[in-house]
This record gives C-alpha cells, structure tokens and sequence, in this order.
C-alpha cells in the first residue's frame, strides 16, 4: 500500500464525523458537527452539497428503504430524505439534554441502531465548550423503538462497528484511551463479555473506525495526525501518517470498497493545517464492507 492521501473536498468542517458511503448514489455523507451541517460529496461529478440543520449533526445511518436516512442530532433522532430534505421526528429523544448530547453511531448487521452520548461540548450558537465527565451511555435503539442501554460511565462514546462474521462489536472511549471488544450475538443483538483490547497508545485518542473485509480496523486518531489499522485482537498492524492533527472517522467507498474516506476536524488544529476539516481519500488493499442499514418495520 503506498498510502496516497488525497483531499477531495476541503470543506474547512470545525468537526467533520459521521463518514457514510452510499453506494446507490457514489457518493459520500458526512457532517459537520458544530456547524450543523451534513455534507455530500457526488464521487462521479466530483460537486459537493451541504444541508442545514437545527443543531449539532453527530451521526448518519442508511436504511433499509432507499432514499431514506436515520440522522442523529444532539438531542434526539430523526428521519431523513436527502432527495426533498423533508424531515420526520423518529421518537428517540436523548435523556439528560442538552447537558449530554448523542456522538457515534452505527447501525447493526440486524438493523438496530447503536449510539453512544457524552457530556455536550457544544454550545447553541455551535463554538466548542469542554467535554469530560463520566455521562455517556452506549443505547441500542431497535426497529420498534425500544431502547435499551448498554454501557455508561463513558466520557466520549465512539467508535462502533461490527466483524464481518458479526460476532464481534467494537467500541471506544476516547478521554479513556480505550478500545474495546464485546461478544454480539446475532440472534437477539446483546453484547457482553467487554474486554480492552487496546489502550493508551501515544498518537492521539480513538475516534470512529472502519472495518475492512479481513476483519481489521482502521481506527482514527483525534490529537494523533494518523489512523492505526488495528488487528482484531488489537494488535497495532500499521499507522498511516495523516496530513492535518484531527482524524475523526471514516467509511470504505468506491464500487469496489478500496477506498477509505476519511473526515478530520479544523477545531484545536495545529499551525499550518491549511486543509484542517477537509475530506480525504485513501486507496487501501483489502476491500472493506458495505455500510449495515437501519431496517424499516413493515
């Protein structure tokens, strides 16, 4: 791999998170956090399009009716139709905000939708104010509407992704340093058995990930300039050196799921990060796997 980095879209985002690839359209959703934005970058007209929202946008989710995504918001969740950017309240409403907010989230290989909160770091007007605690809690939000909660006592909740074989989840707590495995059971989507399978590694604090075909993860380091590929065990395989300080997450893309589209942040940047916040593209070896759907009751 000879790790070409490029920058597709300098979009200057204070937090950009939330990388998903959709593959019906070719292109790449992401968003802004504290500019509460969701961006599109078109990969066959190379063009880029931004939608506004009320407040912080902190993650995305496909699902299983085309043209319709699941959009988590500071405070709650709601449906989504990029196409005619209407907008239906899901029902999900956080507990506790706005002194917490929600951060990562991720559908599972079943269709439920996991998300995890943390003490809210940013104000009305978008500027950034300090994030700490021990508030966040992992929810499992399922196609009915139930939800249950998983985890708490997390500072930042990030990171959520699955094997491919489905079996095993893995998650992170960023202030911690931590990263974490769970046993998943495919049958009725619990986890347990959580052990740390990698912690206090020099480069940075985990950010979200991504997980190829071969069961690797491609972790982003926030503070780090770089993302670690980390083995299932957590074994560090390789660091790719990254152009600006602030990596935030990431998704495969491309028709042949080779490249990792990668967010960052322009916020608590270093001097000379000109493209701080910008979306970059990165051709990998091992395909990775296609984004899991919210399933639609019905």
């Amino acid at each position: 791999m000879n790790d070409r980095i490029e920058c597709v879209v300098p979009a200057g985002d204070t937090c950009g998170e939330g990388a998903v690839w959709c593959g019906e359209e070719s292109a790449v959703y992401w968003t802004d956090i504290n500019r509460f934005l969701i961006h599109r970058y078109d990969t066959r007209t190379q063009s880029t399009r931004s939608w506004f929202f009320d407040e912080p946008v902190v993650a995305l989710s496909l699902t299983s009716e085309q043209g319709r995504w699941l959009v988590a918001l500071g405070s709650r969740l709601i449906w989504w139709w990029p196409a005619d950017d209407s907008r239906q309240d899901h029902g999900f409403v956080l507990p506790g905000a706005p002194a917490v907010r929600l951060n990562d989230g991720r559908a599972d290989p079943l269709g439920n939708f996991w998300v995890g909160s943390m003490r809210n770091n940013v104000l009305p007007n978008g500027e950034a104010s300090e994030a700490g605690g021990n508030e966040g809690i992992l929810y499992r939000i399922a196609p009915d509407g139930a939800v249950t909660e998983w985890m708490h006592g997390l500072a930042i909740s990030n990171t959520i992704c699955w094997s491919p074989d489905g079996g095993t989840f893995y998650t992170a707590d960023t202030l911690a340093n931590e990263f974490y495995a769970c046993d998943f059971d495919p049958e009725d989507a619990s986890i347990s058995n959580r052990r740390t399978i990698f912690s206090g590694f020099e480069k940075g604090m985990p950010d979200g990930s991504a997980i190829d075909a071969d069961g690797y993860i491609w972790n982003c380091r926030f503070f780090g300039r770089s993302i670690v590929r980390l083995a299932p065990d957590g074994t560090v395989d390789r660091v790719i050196d990254m152009p600006v300080k602030n990596i935030t997450t990431a998704t495969f893309g491309g028709s042949d799921l080779k490249t990792l589209y990668v967010t960052s942040a322009s916020a608590a940047r270093d001097e000379g990060d000109r493209l701080a916040g910008s979306l970059w593209a990165i051709r990998t070896e091992v395909p990775g796997l296609p984004e899991n759907r919210v399933r639609i009751p019905g």
